[in-house]
């Protein structure tokens, strides 16, 4: 029994030695000047970001998997994130606050997973990444992190936020850091300590579902200056490159082409085939604006541009809720082609059938 008591207390103390407490002193972080302060608040030391550019990254070793735990107080009205696993400005894993939502415990977009891919934030394409959260303005909330591998759990106030079953950056290692206002405090980083999470990803939960189109061809990026004339047509001299489509189907052309300095479009084209004649339903998720063909004729064009009134359901993300509509099929093979234009944070699409009776899909 003394031998039990004896080494269940060293393993107490192992844990307790792989806490690290990271100091919020000035020496440690890497800021622009008279955009962070270092203080004392509410009677611990802390760190205050007082501008919304404000920006502070840890020096130090890489974080790669683990338990990351800090108390927050937001203040004024934009966002404040925290970043992991950061290799630059462009590549990195991210978890935030909607700070206008605080006092909110119910609103559902409170708190957002996002990862960051050549600099975009990827908030519109993962909609289902975001949740409800209690936590305040005025008072200290406590958030706990836990990472391992491909996973995510998040906890605020000590109730579960966010289950992330696929984190999905580019990075698997990198810095911590903290952005936009608010005082952070009591700062733990805990290396390994994963409480049992699994670093396999979790579960698609699209995979069972054969109704997606999950295989295009693609052409490169071009500039899109002005709108295009749908009645002209797509370009027939096109180079096509193979691509397949992410977790729930996505078809993320931000991973492909990274970032839309001016207003891009590609082109996606796969084949349907249908025993006869007829019109199927297709659903279609897209971030900014599509046009869509089959077999030539165009068919559909619409637009999903977050703040306007054309911001399609729910608020300008993009998601099978976005819009549906029939295509004209003839018995064989039918050519689908979109058009999918942005420069606008994320880019792509999501498209699946209502249903497959008596149609392939194939490329």
């Amino acid at each position: 029994m003394t031998r039990k008591i004896t080494w269940m207390a060293l393993l107490f103390i192992n844990m307790q030695a792989m806490a690290q407490q990271i100091p919020l002193k000035a020496g440690k972080w890497e800021f622009a000047p008279d955009k962070v302060r270092f203080l004392t608040h509410r009677d611990v030391p802390a760190m205050q970001l007082t501008d919304p550019d404000s920006h502070a990254l840890l020096k130090g070793p890489d974080f790669t998997d683990g338990t990351i735990e800090y108390d927050i107080e937001p203040f004024g009205n934009d966002f404040t994130a925290f970043y992991f696993r950061r290799a630059d400005a462009r590549e990195k894993e991210c978890f935030y606050f909607r700070t206008p939502f605080a006092g909110k415990p119910y609103a559902p977009q409170g708190v957002q997973y996002v990862p960051y891919i050549d600099g975009v934030n990827l908030w519109d394409m993962l909609y289902h990444f975001q949740g409800n959260a209690p936590f305040d303005k005025g008072r200290w909330n406590h958030v706990k992190l836990v990472i391992s591998g491909r996973q995510m759990r998040a906890y605020v106030n000590h109730q579960p936020v966010l289950q992330v079953p696929y984190l999905e950056g580019n990075t698997n290692r990198g810095a911590i850091a903290f952005d936009g206002q608010a005082y952070i405090a009591n700062l733990v980083i805990k290396p390994g300590a994963t409480e049992g999470l699994s670093p396999v990803p979790g579960n698609d939960p699209t995979f069972n579902d054969p109704r997606y189109l999950r295989k295009w061809l693609v052409s490169q990026p071009d500039s899109l200056p002005q709108e295009l004339n749908m009645l002209r047509g797509f370009p027939k001299e096109v180079r096509w490159d193979s691509i397949a489509a992410e977790r729930r189907g996505l078809i993320n052309l931000t991973r492909q082409f990274g970032m839309s300095h001016t207003r891009r479009i590609v082109w996606l084209k796969t084949t349907i085939r249908a025993q006869a004649a007829g019109m199927k339903k297709i659903h279609l998720g897209f971030s900014d604006d599509v046009w869509v063909y089959i077999n030539g004729q165009p068919v559909y064009l619409d637009k999903n541009i977050y703040g306007t009134p054309l911001a399609k359901v729910p608020a300008g993300r993009c998601t099978l809720d976005n819009t549906s509509f029939y295509l004209p099929l003839k018995a064989g093979a039918n050519e689908l082609v979109i058009g999918v234009a942005n420069d606008f944070y994320g880019w792509g699409i999501i498209a699946r059938m209502d249903d497959l009776d008596d149609i392939r899909l194939t490329i």
